[in-house]
């Protein structure tokens, strides 16, 4: 569980770094669906080389949570539930899981960058921690979003 008290003074030293970011804190979640994973992604986060994500619109409708949109803010987690990074969303485009791109995979910065290795990843991903019952389908729809770092620069 995320400390409230921690999420307040890390999105203070955001704005007080970018006195742009909203008032209120932004939405804190973490990458993958393990402390593992979730440190692993960061990290590639952190080095500049994650500039994307994929998620499942159908695990977003199962849970009742809205799709990200451009323009929106983030504090990503680590795998422990501390804040780390501040993102801002730049770019959202669902399409089927078969229409991902070779741009947006190599963007996502996981393994060897390939599209054939995202696609190797995200379905067993979905057909293991997918909320959704339907879990994977090769025409599901992928929300595919781009990010930028706000803080730390």
């Amino acid at each position: 569980m995320t400390d409230t008290a921690a999420l307040t003074a890390f999105w203070d030293r955001a704005r007080a770094a970018d006195a742009s970011l909203p008032t209120v804190p932004a939405e804190a979640w973490a990458f993958g669906a393990s402390p593992a994973q979730a440190d692993d992604l960061l990290a590639l986060v952190l080095d500049g080389i994650k500039t994307a994500t994929a998620s499942s619109l159908w695990d977003y409708e199962e849970a009742g949570d809205p799709v990200p949109a451009a323009g929106e803010f983030s504090i990503v987690l680590d795998g422990l539930g501390r804040p780390r990074v501040v993102i801002e969303t730049t770019e959202v485009r669902t399409v089927p899981f078969d229409e991902v791109t070779a741009a947006h995979a190599h963007a996502e910065g996981e393994g060897d960058r390939t599209l054939a290795h995202w696609r190797e990843v995200h379905e067993r991903f979905w057909r293991t921690h997918s909320e959704n019952p339907r879990g994977f389908e090769p025409d599901m729809p992928v929300v595919c979003e781009r990010f930028r770092v706000v803080h730390p620069r």
